[in-house]
C-alpha cells in the first residue's frame, strides 16, 4: 500500500480496520466459519490485515500520547488538538492558538519537542532512518 500524500491516513486502512472487526464478530458468532478479508474482490493476506491494524494502533497512541502531553502546557483543547493533527498529518493550518494568522511559538520548548517528533513520525522519517542506521539493509538473508 501506497502512503498518503498529506503523511495522513488513508481511507484504505480504515475500511480495512472496519472489515477486519465485522470478520472478527462473525467469528465470534459462528466459530466454524473462515472468512477472510476482501477488498475490490481481492482477498487481503493476514500480514498486511496485521499491518494495517498495528498502523492504526500506533498512530492513535501517538496522536493521543501528543495531545497530552499538550495538555501540560494548559492550552485549549482545540488548540492542542489541531497543532498535533497538523504537526502529524502534514496537512494545513490548525484552529484558535496555531490557525491560519498565527504560528507555534506560544508553545513551551518541551510541547515544540513532541510536535517536532509528531512531524518526523507523521512523515514516517524515524522507519527510515532507523532502516538507514540498522545496517541490514545492505545484508543478504539467503
Amino acid at each position: 500500500m501506497r502512503e498518503a500524500q498529506g503523511g495522513g491516513i488513508k481511507v484504505s486502512r480504515f475500511i480495512i480496520l472496519l472489515k477486519t472487526v465485522k470478520k472478527e464478530l462473525h467469528q465470534f458468532l459462528h466459530p466454524r466459519n473462515v472468512r477472510k478479508v476482501k477488498m475490490d474482490g481481492k482477498m487481503i493476506e493476514h500480514e498486511v490485515v496485521r499491518q494495517t491494524n498495528v498502523f492504526l494502533v500506533a498512530y492513535v497512541f501517538i496522536f493521543a500520547f501528543s495531545i497530552l502531553i499538550l495538555a501540560i502546557d494548559k492550552k485549549d483543547l482545540i488548540t492542542n488538538f489541531t497543532a498535533v493533527a497538523v504537526t502529524f498529518n502534514n496537512i494545513g493550518p490548525g484552529l484558535e492558538l496555531v490557525g491560519p494568522a498565527a504560528n507555534f511559538s506560544i508553545f513551551l520548548n518541551p510541547a515544540k519537542l513532541v510536535l517536532t517528533f509528531d512531524m518526523l513520525a507523521g512523515s514516517w522519517k524515524f522507519s527510515r532512518c532507523s532502516y538507514c542506521l540498522s545496517g541490514t539493509h545492505g545484508r543478504n538473508f539467503d
